[in-house]
């Protein structure tokens, strides 16, 4: 049997992962450094087992719907998440970023989304409470975002271009100079005090946060509607973002089919959502005002086992597909550099070459 959670739990958990976070930061500010591919596994694994065991304490005092509400939320979270990154990468690579303190601005960009989605989570707790028919919305708004994901009409490229006119704004506003000093956004030339390039990334990263909250938030809402729950899977999602990105590094380019996953997640959540407001249906021109029993509700640990599939399937159908392409590719380039060292024309099948030629170029994954 369920019960609830208990106060002090909720209180406690928050206090720890808030020392968590303080902790993260001060060792960024203290030792700014590229880490290590070893590094930051370590430090991934430390955090996806802390929300594991977090899981496991949840089962233990409140039962195990908690438990799979927090699971579902939170690798819900943890998806989108690093969907984010790759616009961070080209805000990193677009503002030239000095590799050396990516670090601080991801840390920057990681308390803005907890700040931004505490305030969301608040509002939509608030709105949810006092207006069931909200689901209704918030299933349209995930269906119509689910589709955008599969079939956006753009890219990750053209999020940053549309980041650049409020980038253009904050240069005619403010002195801005042309190079970095450290981490700094405040810095002095010619004796007189200036902003560093550093807060137009700010600016842009505070900006994408802003995009990826709208969307997330109401897909946790699906899942769960514990306000402590969707906190908490959130922070825990972020957590380790920052060693991720050095981690998965160019690995990001290969997860070309992951938008496909988070496209068929939300749809799934949107059509959840749906069906939820129709089994607690208040709208007086829907079924005269009273609840639809037989619209089903689609259980915890159905929507977990759901998200685990498709992440999976999109995870291992990207690095399939690239392994392939990299297998295709690599024995046509090195017989081209055989032929070219011995001053001989290429031996390698034209008709090998030319559908390689005509192949698009995949690039930064797709963006909603």
């Amino acid at each position: 049997m369920d019960l609830e959670l208990p106060l002090w739990f909720e209180v406690g958990s928050l206090v720890v992962l808030t020392l968590i976070l303080v902790a993260d930061l001060l060792i960024i500010l203290k030792r700014p450094h590229i880490p290590s591919a070893k590094e930051s596994t370590l430090w991934v694994v430390f955090y996806v087992s802390l929300a594991l065991v977090f899981a496991l304490l949840m089962w233990i005092f409140a039962g195990g719907e908690y438990a799979g509400q927090f699971v579902a939320g939170w690798l819900t979270e943890y998806s989108l998440s690093i969907d984010n990154l790759f616009v961070f990468v080209l805000i990193m690579s677009q503002f030239a970023v000095p590799r050396r303190y990516q670090q601080e601005v991801l840390m920057v960009g990681i308390i803005i989304a907890l700040v931004l989605r505490g305030l969301f989570i608040l509002a939509g707790a608030a709105i949810i409470e006092q207006f069931s028919w909200v689901f209704y919305i918030f299933g349209a708004f995930l269906v119509w975002t689910a589709w955008r994901q599969a079939f956006p009409g753009g890219d990750h490229d053209d999020e940053v271009q549309r980041e650049n006119f409020i980038v253009r704004m904050l240069r005619r506003t403010i002195d801005i100079t042309d190079h970095y000093d450290g981490a700094k956004i405040r810095t002095v030339v010619n004796g007189k005090k200036m902003w560093t390039p550093m807060i137009i990334v700010f600016v842009a990263i505070g900006v994408t946060d802003l995009l990826f909250a709208v969307d997330s938030i109401p897909a946790i809402f699906g899942i769960t509607q514990s306000p402590f729950i969707v906190f908490t899977a959130n922070i825990f999602a972020l957590m380790g973002l920052r060693q991720l990105y050095f981690l998965l590094g160019d690995l990001l380019d290969r997860l070309r089919y992951l938008h496909y996953g988070i496209a068929f997640i939300l749809g799934f959540i949107g059509v959840k959502l749906v069906l939820h407001a129709m089994h607690v249906n208040e709208l007086p021109f829907i079924n005269g005002g009273e609840h639809i029993e037989w619209a089903p509700e689609i259980s915890t640990w159905a929507s977990l086992g759901v998200i685990v599939v498709s992440m999976a399937v999109a995870t291992i159908a990207s690095l399939v597909a690239s392994r392939r392409e990299q297998a295709a590719v690599t024995p046509d380039a090195a017989a081209a550099a055989v032929a070219e060292e011995k001053g001989t024309p290429s031996t390698v099948d034209d008709a090998a070459i030319a559908d390689v030629a005509a192949a698009p170029d995949e690039g930064p994954r797709e963006q909603k």
